[in-house]
């Protein structure tokens, strides 16, 4: 019989930024039933890698990353400055994931953050937008080999199109990462974003399979899951089918309605 994927809840469901005094917080992780826990990406001073691993070893669990990238790290961005920021951001990523012993970080690499830099959507002349895919393509292999070395893998994440105008759908990931090519790339499918892009959320999933590397499992309203409207009988089934034994994170949001 196939061991069950590990699953994991995000730091995000009990505390946000996650600091050094949210350490013991594993421990009611481990006690829920958590295998794992996955950590923003701490900025300087939030929290040292190093000991966010013990503490999470000694309580039972592993850590996944999840990077949160803005307009002045930004892959897509046509300004210099930003790419190379962006670039040396994903390189940092990798360099935290192994003080914390994490193996995965994942989010939305490419950059091209609208909602979170209040940053509106506008039209894009092709040749603007195949220029805009060059850079992000161009990025990604580097930080991917650096990744790759290092042991890490990178998961690129689709969002909804209210978050970017880059990378919306599995298939548009899927696309990404093979223009990449390197060991060090990967995807990642929430499928909170999914419920939105997607017309069928397992075919997606089989779609993806080649390249799935981490996996959120969330509500279409970002509640807990199954008081929602998401049939995950079907999501399940496609990961099994996708004989996908990676990491499932839990990311609800902490809801007082």
């Amino acid at each position: 019989m196939k061991s069950l994927p590990p699953i994991g809840v995000i730091s995000m469901s009990y505390a946000r930024p996650f600091t050094q005094a949210h350490l013991p917080l594993f421990a009611r992780m481990r006690a829920a039933g958590m295998d794992f826990c996955e950590i923003l990406v701490p900025e300087p001073g939030e929290l040292d890698p190093d000991e966010a691993g013990r503490a999470a070893r000694n309580a039972g669990l592993f850590l996944t990353l999840a990077a949160r990238v803005n307009a002045a790290r930004d892959l897509a961005s046509e300004d210099a400055g930003s790419h190379r920021a962006a670039v040396a951001y994903l390189r940092t990523c990798v360099d935290v994931a192994r003080g914390c012993g994490a193996q995965i970080v994942g989010g939305p690499l490419y950059g091209a953050p609208l909602v979170f830099a209040a940053r509106a959507p506008a039209p894009i002349e092709e040749a603007a937008r195949a220029a805009r895919i060059a850079r992000v393509v161009a990025g990604l292999r580097t930080a991917g080999a650096y990744a790759a070395e290092q042991g890490v893998r990178l998961a690129v994440e689709p969002l909804n199109r209210f978050e970017t105008d880059f990378c919306n759908t599995a298939r548009q990931a899927v696309e990404l990462v093979e223009r990449v090519g390197s060991p060090g790339v990967g995807v990642m499918l929430d499928t909170f974003h999914m419920a939105m892009e997607e017309d069928d959320l397992p075919q997606a999933i089989r779609h993806a399979a080649p390249h799935l590397l981490h996996f959120q499992a969330n509500e279409n309203h970002r509640g807990f899951l199954g008081t929602g409207h998401l049939d995950w009988t079907a999501i399940a089934r496609a990961l099994a089918d996708a004989d996908y034994a990676g990491a499932i994170t839990l990311e609800p949001f902490r809801r007082t309605d």
